[in-house]
């Protein structure tokens, strides 16, 4: 029952709170009150689910602007982060969630960029246009990985985001997410059981005036922080 219900809300939900951005996109050019409907969505996914969120760590986050840097275990993942860091923040995603209806459409209005990471061109742009975007002063968030753990341990980082990173020049917020991969496996559509999200902001990396040839560093000191936080309490 609980996980019929939990779908039924998540479809109904995202159709209607999507159309409700796009009419509010007219009037909210600069996405906040899109942001804000965004958070109410993951919010009240997060309570059909039967799911918690502990976090810690807030006093870690910077002066905006800033780049969230997490590990992606599960698409519990993006409802735990919508829901409860308390700074606005765009999303960089794959480019295929932009086509979906009505979701994707809301996602477009909201400022998220689209990353293609199969078309080098394409993606080159999308750096480039978020890196202005994080220059302008909008927080970003991005998952490393590229995509989602299956077992929860860290996979290998795309270097691209770093090069990201480096042309924006602003401070890494390292963040350690643990239990949605339990909560909810890579192919669940739901959370097949109830349970708590612990997510940990790591102390910021700041990168000012780094160049290219530290991005193996830069990466591996964003990778060092992360593991040792899906690991704290």
């Amino acid at each position: 029952m609980r996980k019929s219900l939990c779908f039924l809300n998540l479809i109904f939900s995202t159709i209607f709170l999507s159309l409700i951005a796009l009419i509010v996109s007219f009037f909210d050019k600069k996405g906040e009150r899109i942001q804000k409907i965004a958070r109410f969505w993951a919010k009240l996914h997060l309570f059909f689910s039967g799911i918690g969120v502990s976090i810690k760590g807030e006093e870690n986050i910077p002066e905006p602007p800033c780049i969230f840097m997490c590990n992606h275990q599960s698409a519990l993942d993006i409802y735990s982060l919508l829901a409860c860091l308390p700074l606005s923040f765009r999303w960089v995603a794959k480019r295929q969630l932009f086509n979906i209806p009505f979701f994707g459409w809301a996602m477009k209005k909201a400022g998220y960029i689209s990353l293609d990471r199969e078309n080098p061109r394409e993606a080159l742009k999308a750096i480039e246009k978020a890196a202005e975007k994080i220059r302008d002063g909008t927080n970003i968030i991005i998952f490393p990985e590229g995509t989602r753990s299956i077992d929860g341990t860290l996979l290998p980082f795309k270097k691209g985001v770093f090069s990201l990173a480096i042309q924006a020049g602003v401070p890494l917020v390292p963040v350690g997410i643990r239990g949605t991969c339990n909560l909810q496996p890579k192919g669940s559509l739901v959370p097949v059981k109830k349970g708590l999200i612990y997510i940990n902001i790591g102390k910021p990396i700041f990168i000012s005036g780094k160049k290219a040839s530290e991005k193996n560093r830069i990466m591996a000191d964003v990778r060092e922080s992360i593991e040792r936080l899906m690991m704290a309490n």
